[in-house]
């Protein structure tokens, strides 16, 4: 039996290995000619070679100091990113929670329908929301405002929000609310005391998803602000595409830049991620 069972587990890994392997090639192979461009010399950023004969930081230096005329305002680009990508969490995390702890523990009524209702949104690409979100921005005033995309930003990623919460609530045991109430805990004191720190892997894993979210965004970006010095260091890597001979060694090194963020706060907080956003997903 013990041999039987020796041998199942060894074909086991096999096939996870005949398919997990293919698969981290597929994904490592674009990220590794991203560096590899990004350390190459200007003339043989594009020789095809597996690994450049002279291989060099100097592009690197050439970003952090922006001595390119693409990068005159990098570190306040990168600032706008940062900036908008947090706020867009922060917002989130606020709307999210107040409306999954009021549909979910408060019982609010009509509640499961507006849910349902956001969610009902996503049948309707982002994309094709872009020019209606456009509009809607001018007429408020908001075009080339930061606000805008923020405002954006967090309307897109609230539904989703909203229900990954909610599910994770619904597991929580109501128990915990009837005795609180019976000390007294007002509502506010138990979203506060109780469901909050029962919550905090779901938080940070919908906070983490909204962040990236917001990061990567480029169509709204590209849309919603135009000026140099507002726009986010997306929309300004895009830039690098306008010209007949673009500087493709220093493209990638700034986008190489621009992936370490997000990548770091996803190992930081995969486990979250992986628990959070499958919470209510089976339930006991």
């Amino acid at each position: 039996m013990s041999k039987r069972i020796t041998w199942k587990s060894v074909t086991t890994e096999a096939k996870l290995l005949l398919i997990g392997i293919p698969l981290f090639l597929w994904t490592i192979i674009p990220v590794y000619h991203l560096f590899l461009f990004a350390i190459s010399p200007r003339d043989s950023a594009t020789s095809g070679r597996l690994w450049p004969t002279h291989p060099t930081l100097q592009n690197f230096a050439i970003v952090f100091e922006e001595k390119h005329f693409y990068l005159n305002h990098f570190w306040l680009q990168l600032g706008n990113s940062v900036l908008i990508a947090v706020a867009v969490a922060a917002i989130t995390l606020f709307v999210a929670t107040t409306a999954a702890f009021a549909i979910s523990r408060l019982k609010l009524r009509g509640g499961r329908t507006v849910m349902n209702l956001a969610l009902f949104t996503y049948f309707i690409p982002a994309a094709f929301l872009a020019v209606p979100m456009y509009k809607t921005m001018s007429n408020y005033g908001l075009l080339n405002n930061q606000w805008s995309l923020i405002l954006a930003m967090v309307t897109i990623a609230s539904p989703y929000c909203i229900w990954v919460l909610k599910q994770a609530s619904d597991k929580l045991p109501y128990e915990l609310d009837e005795a609180a109430r019976i000390d007294g805990a007002s509502p506010l004191q138990l979203l506060r005391l109780v469901y909050l720190p029962l919550m905090v892997p779901s938080l940070v894993a919908v906070g983490t998803y909204a962040l990236l979210l917001a990061w990567n965004e480029y169509l709204y970006a590209f849309l919603l602000l135009s000026n140099d010095r507002s726009i986010t260091l997306a929309v300004a890597l895009g830039n690098f595409l306008s010209a007949d001979d673009s500087p493709w060694e220093l493209l990638m090194a700034t986008g190489f830049i621009y992936a370490l963020p997000p990548a770091a706060i996803y190992y930081a907080f995969k486990r979250y991620m992986v628990g959070g956003l499958t919470a209510g997903a089976v339930k006991s």
